[in-house]
């Protein structure tokens, strides 16, 4: 690995990160309608990524005519799918009336919660990064998709970091200590990156189910998390126009470069 490639790696940490540090300037939680853009502009990023930079290079993997090429890219679009299925059964969903829930209830213990769900809810989209910097190194992904799905990815993290930070807040710990607990959720990610790296780099064979795999569990998160949560109550319209923008720049990003 580079030292491009590892800036990617962090690069969605570095996101939550930021979300988190919003306790440092903020005195409540992010501007809806901002939280509305972000999580549109950061869904829209997701889907293309899903389909440009980790289904396409999957299926181009084997030759016209193989049945393998649609084979491999399916099987591993659904285990992916099955996956977060499977995750969001053990674990509470992070919807926005869930949060406003644990709010009004005045419970740490539902603010620790909603920290564990956004926590496991990042496993996914570490192991994206993961495969698609993996691709990167076998010269399967463009450098161009991989720090766009990178930035794609930490731009969801930001609110995701201040939903967490903002709430532990306001229930009585200190900025650090909120800062440090919404900081702590996106650690999973490059953990859960370097997995997928090193799983990939020693059986690349498996490059294209993984980047498939990886295409299903970011779409699972689109359709079951962001978009449900981006157009809940006013403003709904903005999520819409930020996926579109989210939508056209990463194709612009795939295609053209």
């Amino acid at each position: 690995m580079n030292g491009f490639m590892v800036l990617c790696l962090f690069i969605p940490l570095i996101g939550t990160g930021l979300g988190s540090a919003m306790v440092f300037f903020l005195k409540r939680n992010i501007n809806p309608k901002l939280q509305k853009v972000l999580l549109g502009f950061a869904s829209g990023v997701m889907i293309a990524a899903s389909i440009w930079s980790l289904l396409q290079p999957a299926i181009e993997t084997y030759q016209d005519g193989s049945y393998l090429k649609w084979l491999i890219p399916a099987l591993g679009f659904l285990v992916g799918m099955a996956f977060l299925y499977l995750l969001d059964i053990v674990i509470p969903h992070i919807h926005i009336d869930k949060q406003e829930e644990g709010i009004k209830n005045n419970k740490l213990s539902n603010k620790f919660k909603m920290m564990l769900a956004v926590t496991l809810h990042n496993i996914p989209e570490g192991l994206a990064v993961g495969v698609i910097i993996a691709g990167c190194i076998n010269n399967t992904i463009s450098n161009e998709a991989m720090l766009a799905l990178a930035i794609g990815i930490a731009i969801q993290n930001f609110p995701e970091g201040a939903i967490i930070s903002m709430p532990l807040m306001e229930e009585g710990l200190s900025k650090f200590k909120a800062f440090l607990y919404g900081f702590l959720s996106g650690v999973v990610e490059p953990i859960a990156s370097l997995l997928a790296i090193l799983l990939t780099y020693f059986i690349s064979a498996i490059l294209p189910f993984t980047l498939a795999f990886a295409a299903g569990a970011m779409i699972y998160v689109v359709v079951e998390e962001l978009i449900p949560e981006a157009n809940e109550g006013k403003h709904s319209n903005l999520a819409t126009i930020g996926l579109a923008v989210g939508f056209v720049l990463m194709m612009v990003l795939d295609i053209a470069l």
